[in-house]
């Protein structure tokens, strides 16, 4: 199967798992990391993200980890793996003093990409959620926020990555998303466990997509569609169902841009033996830092 490749250019001047949320709002200091945040969000162009990764705390200085190793003695960790015990500990009320002074890293695709601020401190609540007791390698994080400067080498323990203050962030495990996308009424129930895999290696393709730091329109624009958008895979499964293949994911500025920075985004289909393709796109508001459906997927077709 051809890989999946995103055209990407300037963009001009129902979630199908458990991810439903809203922004925080909430007018509560902000923390160290989010007031160097603090400007950024004061500048017209603002730079947002939607990524999806992971988040894996790290231990910024020597003293904090041996600040955290004595919080453990005082615990009741008997039985815990050594991931268990992080999560425990950090959950603990009596321990949040921590939770503010970890280092909370995104990694994607396993590359340490971002380090994250909550702009509400009572959001430090998803961020220890996020620390799985159990974690599996389909689990999945979403961060939607702001992306700010990049951290000063004391920040982190000389990680060097762009700051983001987050609005938003839920978690959740692939399997559990792939599984709660409504399968197609035209698919028959015994083609369920097919549809699940074209979904899952949608998903996947996704988030492999080179460079995919969720930073670009382009990027916002996918992985916000491959968490809220279930008909993008109920077409694949379509088209997989046609003997076509999913060929090519496009994204280009949409002809309906104009003081809002709208997208196109195109999914080719070619078929298997004839090798004629077919398209249809969806296009996605990208102007603010929570992405939206403008018009729902249809056919596209290629203007002369």
């Amino acid at each position: 199967m051809d890989q999946v490749e995103i055209a990407e250019q300037s963009s001009p001047p129902l979630p199908p798992g458990p991810i439903d949320g809203t922004p925080s709002t909430a007018s509560a200091p902000l923390t160290a990391p989010a007031r160097e945040m603090a400007p950024a969000r004061a500048m017209v162009e603002a730079s947002f993200v939607f990524a999806l990764g992971r988040v894996e705390p790290q231990f910024p200085s020597l003293a904090l980890e041996k600040e955290f190793a004595q919080a453990t003695g005082r615990a009741e960790t008997a039985g815990q793996t050594d991931r268990q015990t992080l999560h425990s500990v950090l959950a603990d009320r009596a321990s949040r003093y921590l939770a503010r002074q970890i280092c909370w890293v995104f990694t994607i695709e396993g590359l340490e990409t971002y380090i994250l601020a909550p702009r509400d401190p009572a959001d430090f609540e998803l961020l220890i959620e996020a620390v799985r007791p159990g974690p599996r390698t389909t689990d999945v994080d979403v961060v939607i926020g702001v992306r700010g400067p990049i951290a000063p080498p004391e920040a982190c323990n000389g990680l060097m990555v762009p700051l983001v203050a987050f609005d938003q962030l839920y978690s959740f495990d692939r399997d559990e998303l792939i599984n709660a996308i409504p399968r197609p009424d035209e698919l028959a129930e015994d083609e369920d466990e097919q549809f699940r895999a074209t979904a899952e290696e949608l998903f996947n393709r996704i988030m492999q997509i080179t460079d995919n730091a969720g930073a670009t329109d382009e990027h916002r624009a996918l992985n916000y569609l491959a968490v809220r958008y279930p008909a993008i895979y109920a077409r694949t499964a379509e088209a997989h169902r046609a003997e076509s293949a999913l060929t090519a994911v496009e994204v280009r500025p949409s002809r309906l841009s104009g003081t809002r920075k709208i997208v196109d985004v195109i999914f080719s289909y070619t078929h298997r033996h004839t090798d004629v393709t077919d398209k249809y796109f969806v296009r996605v508001d990208v102007t603010e830092e929570f992405p939206f459906l403008v018009t729902k997927l249809s056919p596209y077709y290629t203007r002369t």
